[in-house]
C-alpha cells in the first residue's frame, strides 16, 4: 500500500511539475496545429469544389447561349431568306395583277429590311465587343428620336406609341450609329415582347447635367434575378424551343456596350400593371 500511495505522490508531483506543463503545452499547442490545418484543408477543398463547378457551369451555360444563338440565328435567316425565295418564284411562275405584283414586293422589302437588320446588329455586337470606340459628333437626340418613333410608327402601324419630351434639350456629343441602335432595339424589343397591349412609352427629358431616355412597354416583364444577365451576349430569357419571339440576344448586349462607351448607365425596372421600363441616362459633357 504504501509502495502505491507513494506512486500517487510520485504522480502528482509530475502532473504538478513544471516539465509535464510545458509538455501538457506543447500537446495542445500541436492539437490546435493539427485542427487548424485540418479546418484550412475542408475549408480549402470547399473553396475549390465551389470554384471548380462555378467555372463548369458558366462554360455549360455559355455554350448553351451559343447553341441557342447559333439555333436562333439560323432561324432569323432562313425565315426572311425563305419569303423573299417564294415571292421571287411567285413572280416568275405566275401572271400577277399590279396590285397583287405591288403588294409581293412591299413583302419582299419588309424581308429585305429585316435581314439588312439582322446583319447591322451582328456587324455591330462584333465591333462593341472587342473595340466600340463612339464617332462622336454633336447629336440633336430630340430630331434623332423623332425621326425613329416616326419610322418605328410605320412599320408597327399596330403599336400604340405614347411619347413625352421636353420642350428643350441640350445637343450631346455622341455616335449617332450607336445610339440610333440604341433607340431601335429597346422600341423593338418592347414590341416584341408585348403581348396584347402593344404600347410603348418613350420620354426624353434633362436634369443635372444628364439626358434621361426611357422607353416602357406592357409586356410580359424580366424577373429580377435575370435583370443582369440580359445584357450578356447571346442571352435570351427562357430556353431557345419554349420562346415565342424572335430574336439573337444580341440588342441588349448592343446597348449596353454602346451606352458605356457614352459613358452612360441603363437599368431596368418594371412597370405597372406589367412590363419592363429601361432608363438611360447619359451625360451631356461626356
Amino acid at each position: 500500500g504504501m509502495i502505491a500511495e507513494g506512486l500517487i505522490d510520485n504522480d502528482e508531483t509530475f502532473f504538478m511539475s513544471q516539465a509535464h506543463q510545458i509538455l501538457l503545452k506543447e500537446y495542445k499547442r500541436q492539437e490546435y496545429m493539427i485542427f487548424g490545418e485540418a479546418i484550412f484543408f475542408i475549408f480549402s477543398l470547399v473553396i475549390g469544389i465551389y470554384l471548380i463547378n462555378r467555372a463548369y457551369y458558366k462554360e455549360v451555360g455559355s455554350n448553351e447561349q451559343q447553341k441557342n444563338f447559333l439555333l436562333s440565328i439560323t432561324h432569323e435567316l432562313k425565315s426572311p431568306l425563305a419569303s423573299l425565295r417564294l415571292i421571287l418564284e411567285t413572280f416568275i411562275k405566275r401572271d400577277l395583277k399590279a396590285e397583287q405584283q405591288h403588294e409581293l414586293s412591299i413583302s419582299g422589302l419588309k424581308e429585305t429590311q429585316r435581314l439588312e437588320d439582322l446583319v447591322q446588329n451582328l456587324l455591330l455586337a462584333a465591333k462593341v465587343e472587342h473595340a466600340y470606340k463612339p464617332f462622336k459628333e454633336i447629336i440633336d437626340l430630340k430630331q434623332l428620336s423623332n425621326e425613329i418613333i416616326n419610322q418605328q410608327k410605320i412599320k408597327h402601324p399596330d403599336v400604340i406609341f405614347e411619347v413625352n419630351m421636353a420642350p428643350s434639350i441640350s445637343h450631346i456629343k455622341g455616335d449617332r450609329n450607336g445610339l440610333s441602335s440604341v433607340l431601335i432595339n429597346l422600341i423593338e424589343n418592347g414590341i416584341k415582347y408585348s403581348k396584347d397591349q402593344k404600347l410603348i412609352k418613350i420620354e426624353i427629358r434633362e436634369n443635372a447635367g444628364e439626358i434621361l431616355l426611357s422607353i416602357a412597354d406592357q409586356g410580359i416583364g424580366i424577373p429580377e434575378k435575370e435583370r443582369t444577365k440580359v445584357f450578356e451576349k447571346f442571352y435570351r430569357i427562357g430556353s431557345e424551343d419554349r420562346r415565342k419571339t424572335k430574336g439573337t440576344g444580341l440588342g441588349l448586349f448592343i446597348i449596353n456596350k454602346v451606352i458605356a462607351g457614352h459613358q452612360g448607365k441603363i437599368e431596368i425596372n418594371n412597370n405597372k400593371p406589367s412590363g419592363t421600363i429601361f432608363n438611360i441616362s447619359l451625360p451631356i459633357k461626356a
